[in-house]
């Protein structure tokens, strides 16, 4: 307690004010990475075993002089672990490279995003004439979790591609595609339901689904009705009114550029969302 004391007293209050404001930051970072990841559960078995080895060595050892093998593996084999998280946390950290190397500095995101909606604009077109029911997911800052089933594809989002996995009998068309980090990443995945009663009566279990993986996740969800072509946007776990495809990429170029909450004021003021 006291050298805690004496690194609280060394300096003055708002240095010390600033020093926790930016650790909190690395935490909180760190923490919203890895939730949703399979790192998320590792990194809490780790804290709980390094709170709990520091409190029995730091704690009781130097109260009453004991443990002092523990103690000297602990000082030891602790300082090993950066080493071993690297090697748990390896294909984390490998994407969180990636995804820094794709961060957009100079307004590029909006020309990735525009790419993104042309592709998909082009195949809910093509979909939506042919009346072919389709439901496309694209992450956003927060990866999905919970995904059930599905084939991992990791392609290039592409309309021809969006095109063929929703071809009628097409072993992948009957349930949802993920777009993860700007590429296909699966097909044939299954996604949650809304609630009974949470959308119109007259749509679908896609429509549903659409809402569902919205409703908690930082989400956008397109889909294409089967029974009349109709195509709605979802977000936040409501579904717009149809769109064209010419609206559908519009508004994906909004969301997926700024990512802002909700839509745009203009279809808000026209009545777009319904629930």
């Amino acid at each position: 307690m006291g050298s805690i004391s004496d690194v609280f007293h060394a300096d003055g209050a708002l240095e010390i004010l600033l020093e926790l404001a930016v650790i909190w930051l690395c935490v909180y970072g760190v923490l919203r990475f890895l939730r949703g990841t399979r790192g998320a559960g590792v990194i809490k078995g780790f804290l709980l075993v390094a709170v709990a080895l520091t409190m029995l060595i730091r704690v009781f050892g130097d109260a009453t002089d004991g443990f002092s093998r523990l103690r000297f593996l602990f000082d030891r084999v602790f300082n090993l672990l950066a080493i071993l998280l690297v090697v748990v946390f390896q294909p984390e950290l490998r994407a969180a490279m990636s995804r820094l190397g794709r961060t957009n500095f100079f307004g590029t995101r909006r020309a990735q995003a525009t790419g993104l909606a042309e592709e998909i604009s082009d195949a809910a077109k093509f979909l939506s004439r042919n009346r072919f029911g389709a439901l496309v997911v694209i992450e956003r800052q927060v990866g999905v979790g919970d995904l059930e089933g599905g084939t991992e594809l990791d392609a290039k989002v592409s309309a021809t591609l969006l095109q063929s996995i929703f071809w009628p009998n097409s072993p992948l068309h009957d349930l949802a595609v993920v777009i993860r980090n700007g590429r296909v990443w699966g097909a044939g995945v299954q996604l949650p339901l809304a609630e009974e009663g949470s959308v119109p009566s007259t749509l679908g279990a896609r429509h549903r689904a659409a809402a569902g993986v919205t409703a908690d996740n930082d989400c956008i969800a397109v889909v294409v009705s089967e029974e009349n072509g109709g195509i709605r946007i979802a977000e936040s776990g409501r579904l717009s009114e149809p769109l064209s495809a010419d609206e559908l990429r519009e508004e994906l170029v909004q969301r997926l550029s700024a990512q802002p909450v909700g839509f745009t004021s203009e279809r808000r003021a026209n009545g777009a969302l319904q629930l």
